[in-house]
């Protein structure tokens, strides 16, 4: 059972991105940060991956909200629920290319979503990120190391010194 499903997990995981060396959805990266290639806007600068079973099961339930620049990324999902969810967030349904398949805008509590015709995954972020970064269907989103804060890089530089 668990290797027929680190197979499907793994069938398209690694795409190259067109022009340049970073991979498409979905990402085998933990944390990374989603840049619509299309607008050149930020969605997200450390989202998670949500992967195996357990984690897409449990999602964004029971939580208090989607901090600023976070957001998850739910593979092998083309439908979602808010049910058990105590705040609004925005869906955005990729399909294996990491192409948006459809956008579904601040979502209430207790609502279910669909991904559109090709829809693979979605990426959930804080509500109004979709609308603020202009990102529609047909955008390609673009999956990437996250940038390390500066602050975080020097404290690096300063304990490689000493």
């Amino acid at each position: 059972m668990a290797r027929a499903s680190a197979r499907r997990d793994d069938r398209g995981a690694r795409r190259i991105a067109q022009g340049d060396a970073t991979m498409a959805a979905p990402t085998k990266l933990k944390v990374f940060s989603v840049r619509n290639a299309e607008r050149g806007t930020t969605l997200a600068t450390h989202a998670r991956l949500y992967s195996s079973f357990w984690d897409r099961f449990r999602g964004l339930m029971l939580r208090k909200g989607v901090e600023e620049g976070g957001g998850i990324l739910l593979t092998g999902s083309s439908s979602i629920h808010s049910f058990f969810m105590r705040f609004r967030f925005d869906a955005v349904f990729t399909d294996n290319e990491g192409r948006v398949t459809k956008v579904v805008p601040a979502i209430r509590p207790w609502r279910i979503a669909f991904g559109g015709k090709g829809g693979k995954n979605t990426l959930e972020l804080p509500a109004g990120v979709a609308e603020r970064t202009g990102t529609v269907a047909g955008d390609r989103l673009v999956f990437e190391e996250p940038a390390a804060p500066a602050a975080a890089s020097a404290a690096n530089e300063e304990r490689a010194v000493s």
